[in-house]
């Protein structure tokens, strides 16, 4: 009886047809079969007719063929419910969600089938964007949570002011000492609102300066009340779409010195509030200076602990990196895209490039370095046949960067891996005769199944 997935079948009409319709005999063996979707058809499809539904379908879904012939020819033991299940084949599993009707009184079952193949490779997608967007969200927790850190522990008073109502939104603690208020006391108040009428006045100038400018330079204020002049200063900067005030409070003798600095050069004062790293090492690899944003994705609360220090000890691979960057510099002068890695004073670990150029200060050359953190992309798992020496050379891209306990870990969880899926292709993916080639019980087979992420959409282990 030949027809196709939307006819009907002596009279009882179709429910909303399919991408595969088969015909069952009493006996369980597929009598007729038509396949309409646009997916490719599975492999062996012509042999299907003849032979019997569960010797086509893999180990683990043979119990559900059996339940839903069980259901469609007792129609009163309930609803019948629609169930996934893995057809075989040399091209791989093909998950088809069957419902099964029964036609006629002589026992033959109807099963009407949708092709799930690009709806698992969606799936697939969905899951690994969803696992790229945790990994972000940890990585942006860790990052506040380092700025958090630096922020309270600075000795420098700072204010971070809402630009749109130019009221106080976050204080540290050194601010709070020197306004002689508590962070809570502070935070919501109006910034002119902190000073005396005289001192209003330049604060309100000060942030002029600031919105114009991106920076204005110091000026000397009174707070209201308490009587303590300091020097304040402000830079705009934006986050989430808006903008605010980044002001720096000191005292008179510490706002001059600041003044001094940023006097004289514009320029390295620009190049110091980059939003990427940037940092200065001499010819012994020594930091001699470094920006605010180096020092955050090295961990550091301060440019004291930096200088002076060798820049190997948080930038790249001890002894392999650093000498091969410093090496290109002084031969080519300049480069480009120097893939490494930067260690944080906390164990933070960062994929990192590096921009350089080599320079000189007075008869001593010197090395500018930009520091910029590679932009993560979603991984997609190489397929079951991937070439072991790609797995091996990023295991080796690891000495350096992990420790031999981790690295010994990553190896081993490699090796099983790839074991797995050798006794599964020499099966064809039968669970059970991989198990036995394995030694390992079927519970074991399914657990690293999981934990290696081979478990198949759609897979229920705990129903074999």
């Amino acid at each position: 009886m030949a027809f196709g997935p939307g006819a009907a079948v002596d009279g009882t009409p179709d429910r909303g047809g399919g991408d595969l319709a088969l015909v069952v005999d009493p006996n369980g063996v597929i009598t007729d079969l038509s396949y309409s979707a646009s997916e490719p058809k599975p492999s062996g499809i012509r042999d299907w007719v003849g032979r019997p539904w569960e010797d086509l379908v893999s180990v683990e879904s043979r119990i559900k063929v059996q339940q839903m012939l069980q259901d469609a020819r007792n129609p009163g033991r309930g609803p019948l419910r629609p169930r996934e299940v893995n057809h075989s084949g040399k091209g791989g599993d093909v998950p088809i969600r069957f419902s099964a009707i029964q036609v006629n009184e002589d026992g033959r079952v109807l099963a009407l089938g949708r092709d799930l193949r690009s709806v698992a490779v969606v799936q697939q997608k969905l899951v690994e964007a969803q696992l790229l967007l945790e990994r972000e969200y940890g990585r942006l927790r860790s990052v506040e949570t380092r700025y958090r850190l630096l922020f309270q522990m600075s000795g420098e008073a700072i204010l971070i002011v809402d630009d749109a109502s130019e009221r106080v939104t976050e204080v540290n603690a050194a601010a709070a000492r020197l306004v002689e208020e508590s962070v809570q006391r502070l935070t919501g108040r109006d910034l002119s609102g902190l000073f005396d009428a005289e001192s209003a006045h330049l604060i309100r100038k000060m942030v002029a300066a600031a919105r114009t400018l991106g920076h204005s330079d110091p000026v000397h204020v009174r707070f209201g009340g308490k009587g303590a002049k300091v020097a304040a200063s402000a830079s705009v900067f934006r986050q989430d779409n808006t903008t605010h005030l980044l002001i720096r409070l000191s005292s008179a003798d510490g706002a001059t010195r600041r003044g001094e600095r940023q006097g004289p050069s514009q320029a390295l004062d620009a190049i110091m509030r980059m939003p990427e790293g940037f940092v200065v090492v001499d010819e012994q690899q020594h930091i001699l200076e470094a920006n605010d944003a180096f020092l955050a994705m090295a961990e550091l609360v301060s440019i004291e602990r930096a200088r002076g220090s060798r820049i190997d000890s948080w930038l790249g691979r001890p002894g392999v990196d650093v000498p091969l960057l410093l090496s290109n510099l002084r031969e080519h002068g300049s480069l480009r895209e120097f893939s490494t890695i930067l260690r944080g004073e906390f164990g933070g670990l960062e994929q990192v490039e590096i921009t350089g150029v080599a320079a000189s200060k007075g008869d001593e050359p010197c090395f500018g370095l930009i520091v910029r953190p590679v932009r993560r992309r979603p991984v997609t798992r190489p397929p079951a046949a991937a070439d072991i020496l790609r797995s091996v050379d990023e295991l080796t891209e690891l000495v350096g960067r992990v420790s031999l306990k981790d690295l010994v870990r990553e190896t081993t969880d490699m090796i099983e891996r790839l074991c797995i899926e050798a006794a599964l292709k020499l099966t064809d993916d039968n669970r059970a005769s991989a198990a036995q080639i394995l030694g390992l019980s079927r519970q074991s087979l399914y657990s690293k199944l999981h934990r290696h992420g081979l478990l198949r959409e759609g897979e229920i282990p705990d129903e074999v």
